[in-house]
């Protein structure tokens, strides 16, 4: 009998950080949208997109694994190590607004210069067309494919998030560890973080792929000069968002 109260007691506890996990994930929107933003921005291939969101997510739940383990070995009390998670949640914050600011101000003048106009151009052999240029970089012959629309070979947003999640905690696991760590049961210890970490992992891997292949239907236009714009005012909401409490 006490064998299935303890078995039940995992599988309550496992049970919770699952649902927890995919409950804080999918109200913070902060897990995902930056990932689907910069993906739909910079024209990121899928793959791209989800690795990215797999490694900023692992180094998300690990960090507050790592910290939470520390602060027990060390005998931290809870109310320090919430603390210490609230702490690195305003550095978060703060980290997204700053890289979402200058990147909104670096893709603002980069639309700016995207404002397009036509020359004529004629061939040696007397043939006239027109094409459109704009002054986002050297002028270049429509008749040679070049990607010069994006910088997508480029990995500082990418780097500037994975550092950005880093700092992210994960304030809700805290409280679902400590319990069997308190008792030393570190195989309960280690099955609830396993359960919060796919959990958590696992909804924004779900809600990126989602979001990023229902957008990949549609196609705007004006998307190709102002799609970064939008990508940074999305990552500065979502740093204001965390700052707020929401």
């Amino acid at each position: 009998m006490g064998s299935m109260l303890s078995d039940l007691s995992f599988w309550t506890l496992a049970g919770s950080a699952v649902v927890i996990g995919i409950t804080h994930t999918i109200l913070g929107p902060d897990h995902y949208m930056p990932f689907v933003a910069l993906s739909r921005a910079r024209q990121w291939k899928i793959s791209k997109t989800i690795r990215l969101t797999l490694l900023c997510g692992l180094g998300h739940v690990a960090s507050s694994v790592i910290i939470g383990f520390v602060g027990i070995i060390a005998g931290v009390s809870v109310g320090s190590l919430e603390f210490i998670e609230s702490f690195r949640g305003d550095i978060a914050g703060w980290l997204l607004i700053i890289f979402g600011a200058i990147y909104l101000a670096w893709a603002l003048r980069k639309a700016g210069k995207r404002r397009s106009h036509s020359h004529a151009h004629v061939h040696s052999d007397g043939t006239i067309h027109k094409h459109h240029h704009d002054h986002a970089g050297d002028h270049a012959h429509p008749h040679v494919e070049e990607n010069l629309a994006n910088n997508s070979h480029k990995p500082l947003a990418a780097w500037s998030l994975f550092v950005i999640f880093i700092f992210g905690p994960c304030e809700a696991l805290i409280p679902l560890f400590l319990y069997p760590a308190a008792q030393q049961n570190w195989y309960w210890c280690l099955g609830v973080v396993l359960a919060f970490s796919l959990a958590t992992v696992g909804t924004m891997l779900v809600a990126v792929f989602a979001l990023t292949r229902g957008l990949s239907f549609l196609r705007l236009p004006s998307m190709e000069r102002w799609g970064q714009v939008l990508a940074a005012a999305i990552i500065l909401l979502c740093g204001l968002a965390i700052q707020v409490g929401l």
